[in-house]
């Protein structure tokens, strides 16, 4: 025989007291195999097997019963380990008594009934009636050894209220004598038992059909004696005094539970609500919510919560559901205004936009938000320009530091290109000169061309995000995966028919940037009110070529950089149109100001002869002309899909003139100085170990150029240039690609 297991040992209950009745649960140690294992248990002196719900080997339910301790031990008896012990103890308390007409806070339990069959998997209740023999036939127990059944069923229960219920067990375990016929009844008496189920009250009617017409036939006859024997003359009649008393009495105990009654109904309405309440808090609370996460700004939870209740209570019919689904909708109304005002915000990043949008296609929200926002940008931007235009005018108009600091830094504040030479073929001879000018000019640019600068880099920051926009609208990656394919038709129309619109707003704001700029840099070329809008029509004053190239290399850039996001050329197309209306007038005027600085190189001659009977005037001119088509050299160059500078031939036309007009100008100069009057001429710097004693042997005696010494110079500087000064100058030119050379040739040939 094997071993007996270890006695039970209960370890805790909870709770610990109670009245009589009270629902306690047991844990300890080897409580038993099994339903069928348990074979007592008392608490406080107290038999509880009756109530007791074996759930595990270390947990027992049962029902405290009437004892007459007030505290003792939990004992546990199994079959396998005996009779147990425990190491807690259970208080019992005494119950408070409570009249019919009391009022009690404890809920009733109400106890369903317990279908063995179809309710296995919740569990037989305690105290409910477990029918003893289910088959209806005797049962014959003890043949076989418990330990082999468990054996040969492992995991399996003969207990027919159990989840793994095995039928081979429970009739080995009970019948296993029973013939086949008496087998055969007992699923006959089985399926009886089913039928009467099935069928519920209208059978127990139908069964006891006859009874009530035997009452009915024992009342007449009653009746009828009662009248035979007079009774119901004398006294009355018996059958109306019984009516009365039971009226009487139903009447009496209508007032008496009146209140009892009511309170029951309202206690039953009240667990009714609670349990609605409990089971679509959900929806109740969604208003609440709602709120709290948009003030926290969870717009993600708040758009799964709304998906969430319009699927479930977005087509409902009940009263109450509806009520709250509304309210649910007016704060998602809400929130999508709230969410379009601030899409529609500026100024604004584009994660900001590009999240608000998919926040609105996810609401559903009506209109097309994206598109909105594409208008918003485009107003934004173009207010910006007006507004960077309204801040610049005080600077462009009006003021003493407009045209006339740009004047100022283009003729005294800038250094001088002559200036620049002439210093340095002073320091080549050794001869003492004055410092050249600082580069203060720099710190001092010209309001227009600051105003440009300032004007481009406003659309290059907000371009670019408003071109991304477009491309993502077109694309669809604004939207999430549900709002794209609910709404990607109606979007593939939307973006169809907007294309040309978006267009128009491109090149709106590309044609006010060249409108501004061009009124700023080239006001005299602006017509209307234009160039008069930011001080264009009130002087004549111009820029420098300098600043005008400068100019240049801010527009090239700014279409570089709009370029790179791939916008088409045909968009850009203005801004290369106002750089090469620039590049035009930048040769043009950096030729005239070369040309008004050849204008004052007699005053800067020296009359002193080098050995080769040259003075500095011929390296002067020809190192001017050299800087300045230097200066010109990046004007000149075409970057990719750029025009030529002389693709028009009036341009050509205008450009030579300027060339031979410097040519001129300076054979002119050359003439001046030749006819010049002996008291102009300025012979206070001569030094005698310079001059020529071959040409000019009586300097050294006082110092003074006759009038046939200074042609005799002319007449030699002459010479350089045409042998060598000209040939140079046509060369660079050449070199260049100016047009007309041979003009320049033939004027050089007049000297």
């Amino acid at each position: 025989m094997s071993r007996l297991r270890q006695p039970p040992l209960v370890t805790g209950i909870s709770p610990n007291e109670g009245i009589p009745w009270t629902k306690v649960t047991i844990r300890g140690e080897n409580l038993g195999t099994g339903p069928t294992d348990l074979l007592g248990l008392t608490i406080c002196g107290h038999n509880c097997l009756l109530t007791a719900e074996w759930i595990s080997a270390s947990k027992i339910v049962c029902r405290v019963g009437r004892a007459e301790n007030d505290r003792g031990d939990i004992i546990v008896t199994t079959k396998s380990g005996g009779r147990g012990t425990s190491t807690v103890s259970f208080k019992l308390l005494k119950p408070e008594k409570i009249g019919i007409l009391d009022q009690s806070a404890v809920w009733v339990e109400e106890m369903s009934y317990y279908d063995v069959r179809t309710d296995r998997s919740k569990g037989a209740p305690p105290l409910s009636l477990r029918p003893a023999n289910p088959l209806g036939i005797e049962i014959q127990t003890g043949k076989f050894p418990q330990k082999d059944l468990e054996a040969l069923f492992p995991g399996m229960s003969a207990d027919f209220t159990s989840e793994n219920f095995s039928a081979a067990w429970y009739l080995i375990e009970n019948h296993s004598s029973t013939s086949f016929e008496q087998l055969k009844g007992a699923v006959a008496h089985l399926k009886r038992q089913a039928n009467k189920k099935s069928e519920g009250s209208l059978a127990y009617v139908k069964g006891g059909l006859s009874t009530f017409f035997e009452a009915q036939d024992a009342l007449s006859a009653i009746h009828q004696k009662l009248e035979a024997d007079g009774t119901e003359r004398v006294g009355g009649s018996m059958t109306q005094r019984l009516e009365d008393v039971l009226n009487r009495a139903s009447n009496t105990a209508d007032t008496l539970f009146q209140e009892v009654l009511g309170r029951k109904d309202k206690a039953d309405s009240t667990r009714n609500a609670l349990n609605v309440l409990q089971r679509f808090k959900f929806l109740f609370n969604l208003p609440l919510n709602i709120e709290r996460n948009i003030q926290k700004g969870d717009y993600d939870v708040v758009i799964n919560d709304y998906e969430k209740a319009k699927s479930l209570f977005g087509k409902t019919e009940v009263q109450v559901f509806k009520k709250y689904y509304a309210e649910v909708e007016m704060r998602i109304e809400a929130l999508r205004e709230l969410l379009l005002d601030k899409l529609l915000e500026t100024p604004s990043t584009l994660h900001d936009q590009k999240r608000y949008i998919r926040y609105l296609s996810d609401l559903h929200a009506p209109g097309d938000p994206a598109w909105q926002c594409i208008g918003a940008q485009h107003r934004w931007i173009l207010q910006l320009m007006a507004h960077c235009r309204e801040g610049c005018l005080p600077d462009l108009r009006g003021s003493p530091g407009l045209h006339g600091a740009a004047l100022e830094l283009d003729g005294d504040s800038r250094p001088s290109v002559l200036g620049h030479l002439g210093q340095t073929a002073s320091l080549k001879r050794g001869s003492s000169s004055q410092p050249g000018r600082d580069d203060t000019w720099r710190d001092r640019t010209p309001h227009r061309v600051a105003f440009v600068e300032k004007l481009t880099k406003l659309v290059l920051s907000q371009l670019p995000n408003f071109w991304k926009l477009w491309v993502s609208y077109v694309t669809g990656s604004l939207f999430s995966e549900t709002a794209e394919k609910s709404g990607h038709i109606e979007r593939s129309k939307n973006v169809r028919q907007r294309q040309n619109d978006f267009k128009k707003m491109t090149q709106e704001v590309v044609h006010c940037l060249v409108r501004l700029a061009r009124g700023a840099l080239l006001p005299l070329s602006t017509a209307g009110a234009g160039g008069r809008q930011l001080g264009g029509g009130e002087t004549k004053a111009e820029l420098s070529g300098q600043w005008l190239a400068h100019a240049i290399q801010t527009l090239r850039l700014t279409y570089e950089s709009l370029t790179a996001l791939e916008i088409p050329n045909e968009l850009l197309q203005a801004i290369q149109d106002l750089t090469l209306d620039l590049r035009v007038r930048c040769v043009v005027v950096t030729l005239q100001q070369a040309a008004e600085e050849i204008k004052r190189l007699p005053e800067k001659e020296d009359w002193v002869v080098d050995s080769e009977g040259l003075t500095s005037l011929p390296c002067q001119f020809e190192r001017c002309v050299v800087h300045t088509l230097q200066s010109l050299r990046g004007v000149l160059e075409c970057k990719p899909g750029e025009a030529s500078v002389f693709q028009e031939p009036r341009t050509r036309e205008e450009v030579c003139q300027l060339s031979t007009n410097i040519v001129q100008i300076f054979i002119h100069c050359l003439e001046q100085l030749s006819t010049k009057p002996d008291a102009d001429v300025d012979t206070t710097h001569l030094s005698t170990d310079v001059s020529s004693p071959d040409l000019f042997g009586s300097i050294h005696e006082d110092f003074t150029l006759t009038s046939e010494q200074r042609l005799l110079i002319v007449l030699s500087n002459c010479c350089y240039l045409e042998r060598h000064t000209f040939r140079n100058i046509a060369e660079h030119f050449e070199k260049h690609n100016f047009q007309g050379i041979e003009k320049i040739t033939q004027v050089s040939g007049t000297t």
